[in-house]
């Protein structure tokens, strides 16, 4: 009997605690955004303008291509999580003729602002509705930034390597 007392009172208790957990909210969600923009600057500062052109193999995008690609998708994203259009189209920035360190470094830094801006106009409430990304995949809107920030954090990553072939050191991590 003492048994079956204390799993029930485990299980209130754990139920509880559940339903008492904190949601995440926009303002959550915009501070890792922003630590994400200051990180990615510290990227394309590091990289000296003469190997923004920088391809590890021919075939591969330039390290200014990669990262109008990550600023391309963060438009991407975020429009597709709003059910609304990209004002960048589809992989426009990576298209772009210019891409030198100024006017990547301008393009990539305006896509996190519109990521940053979207997500402090909508609550907790629209963070936590459904929606259905690229009219395929089901859920929270929350996730498809998640699935935004992911992409980002990924092609950012990549070009650690393009860092090291120019001779240069990356940033430090930024976890926080």
């Amino acid at each position: 009997m003492k048994t079956i007392k204390l799993l029930t009172s485990l299980l209130v208790l754990m139920a509880v605690f559940n339903t008492a957990r904190a949601q995440t909210t926009p303002a959550d969600v915009v501070k890792e955004w922003e630590r994400a923009k200051a990180y990615t600057k510290e990227y394309l500062d590091a990289m000296p303008e003469k190997d923004y052109g920088l391809k590890p193999t021919p075939e591969m995008r330039s390290f200014a291509e990669q990262m109008l690609h990550l600023g391309a998708d963060n438009y991407v994203f975020t429009a597709a999580a709003l059910g609304a259009k990209s004002p960048a189209g589809m992989d426009q920035l990576e298209k772009t003729s210019e891409k030198t360190k100024a006017v990547v470094t301008k393009n990539v830094l305006d896509s996190y602002d519109f990521v940053i801006a979207a997500l402090k106009k909508l609550n907790t409430a629209q963070l936590n509705e459904k929606v259905k990304l690229f009219d395929r995949f089901e859920l929270s809107r929350e996730a498809a930034f998640e699935k935004g920030f992911e992409h980002q954090t990924h092609h950012r990553g990549q070009t650690t390597v393009y860092l090291r072939l120019a001779g240069t050191k990356p940033p430090q991590e930024k976890l926080f």
